[in-house]
């Protein structure tokens, strides 16, 4: 199993932050990812239909003989960890967990806020994970829904990317928080932004660092880890545009060691069950 892929499941372009970290940390693993831009975005969808799109890709991941499957998007960890966690025989994680334990590692004051998609922030699992290990926290959550479409058009460095980070951001400016997760994996694209609207001195959590280290941890633990030489290509589909695709890969990557390919939406459909 050594020299199986990994595998990545996204609404879109936003799993690629977890993809940095995953290669960074572990250079010799091969990774074959799937993003979902066709879809997309899942935040405002039902989670019935988040866990139907997920469990198709997760299926045509499979078929490709991924070793381990990240689910590198908050709402369809919301809406199908546990479900795809007992229905594969290959580890499944997700990056509410890995944000939750970074957040509460970084906070001194226990002000935390989180932000996320419409799906995420309404499932309320960030605050109750919080909570629940974090006694006497307090968090303060808001939803984002217009960073995903900025981030999957390309966007995110333009003008309008400040205009609508002060708008959506706006109810945290008189906020004495220490600590922000950004609780959707498009987000981090937006991080020197969110920055500097909010300040220096508040730490932003990237749970796709932790997702990387648990990744880590769980090769390491069932001995599955590639310790081989360095992985030469990778392989991404994407049900949207794979030439814009491509181009925020190679962007936000600084790499171009892997193919993009287009996945048609009837072809993810046929894997559902």
């Amino acid at each position: 199993m050594k020299k199986q892929p990994i595998g990545l499941l996204d609404s879109g372009v936003g799993g690629l932050t977890v993809v940095k970290e995953v290669m960074r940390l572990l250079p010799n693993e091969e990774i074959y990812y799937v993003g979902d831009s066709a879809r997309n975005p899942y935040g405002p969808r039902p989670l019935s239909e988040v866990l139907e799109y997920s469990i198709q890709i997760a299926n045509f991941l499979v078929s490709k003989g991924i070793k381990l499957l990240v689910i590198a998007c908050n709402t369809a960890t919301v809406a199908s960890l546990d479900v795809l966690q007992k229905r594969l025989d290959i580890p499944v994680i997700g990056v509410i967990e890995s944000g939750t334990k970074a957040a509460i590692s970084s906070t001194k004051n226990k002000k935390i806020g989180v932000i996320g998609t419409q799906g995420t922030i309404q499932s309320n699992e960030y605050e109750k994970q919080i909570m629940g290990l974090l006694e006497g926290a307090i968090v303060q959550s808001v939803a984002c829904p217009q960073f995903v479409s900025i981030v999957e058009k390309n966007q995110y460095e333009d003008e309008l990317a400040r205009k609508v980070v002060s708008e959506e951001l706006s109810p945290f400016v008189d906020s004495d928080m220490d600590t922000l997760v950004l609780g959707c994996t498009h987000y981090p694209l937006l991080q020197r932004i969110i920055q500097d609207y909010l300040g220096n001195d508040l730490m932003l959590i990237n749970p796709g660092i932790e997702v990387a280290k648990q990744v880590q941890s769980i090769l390491i633990d069932k001995a599955i880890i590639d310790t081989g030489e360095k992985a030469s290509n990778h392989v991404f589909y994407t049900s949207g545009d794979p030439v814009k695709f491509n181009d925020i890969a190679i962007h936000w990557l600084k790499r171009h060691d892997f193919d993009v390919k287009h996945i048609a939406v009837e072809e993810l459909e046929k894997y559902g069950k």
